[in-house]
């Protein structure tokens, strides 16, 4: 059995041209402060080349500093693993996670279901409601 990793199947321009245009690759690409087409790039050379190991650079802050970089502080990292424990990233599933069927976020504008959209909740005292439970039969073994 191999252990290479997939490769591309589609073509690179094809790939190149739906990543462009995804929104989340924008969201992406603008949090890490890269250029879209820089990020795309950088995306569509590890999809070329699944074995290519990414390059994780330690540096000290005055480094960093030096080279034009504004590394975040102790506390701007953990408020970001914090955001991201409490899903407050705006990182969502991928969108095959979703049928379609979902429900709107927004559902203001249209009719309840229920009937009751418009009307007051009525308030029942206690001794109405003790009157109105003794006509409401009780559950049984004979009961559907």
């Amino acid at each position: 059995m191999s252990d290479t990793k997939p490769r591309l199947k589609r073509p690179v321009e094809n790939v190149r041209a739906e990543l462009l245009a995804d929104p989340d690759t924008q969201r992406i690409a603008k949090s890490l402060d890269m250029e879209l087409e820089a990020y795309v790039e950088l995306v569509l050379d590890y999809a070329q080349n699944p074995d290519k190991e990414p390059t994780l650079i330690v540096a000290p802050d005055e480094e960093l500093r030096a080279a034009g970089y504004n590394p975040p502080s102790t506390q701007d990292v953990a408020n970001f693993f914090i955001a991201a424990a409490n899903g407050e990233l705006g990182i969502g599933p991928p969108k095959s996670y979703y049928t379609g069927f979902e429900a709107s976020k927004d559902a203001s504008d249209k009719p309840s279901l229920r009937g009751d959209e418009g009307q007051e909740q009525v308030t029942v005292d206690e001794e109405t409601s003790q009157k109105l439970r003794k006509h409401v039969p009780k559950g049984g073994g004979d009961r559907i």
